[in-house]
């Protein structure tokens, strides 16, 4: 899925049945890097100094990890590159 429609579908409410691989590219699209995994928790890094933990279930991302993805999103101002 495209980046730009996968952001349009999370802010709309749709934060069930997303793949973690698009929603992990959406993450790096957004600037944010990997910095490294323990287990089954993936970290990621901004620039800005936010940090986002994400854990794939099932292959989708956890709805709350979305959520949180938006807030620090908003937060920052921070756009896709």
């Amino acid at each position: 899925m495209r980046n730009d429609v996968l952001l349009q579908r999370i802010r709309l409410g749709a934060k069930r049945n997303i793949r973690f691989a698009d929603f992990a590219r959406l993450v790096e699209a957004h600037g944010f890097v990997f910095a490294g995994q323990a287990g089954s928790h993936r970290g990621y890094k901004h620039p800005c100094g936010a940090i986002l933990t994400l854990q794939e279930k099932d292959g989708e991302a956890k709805p709350y990890q979305i959520t949180q993805f938006l807030k620090i999103v908003d937060a920052y101002g921070l756009t896709m590159k």
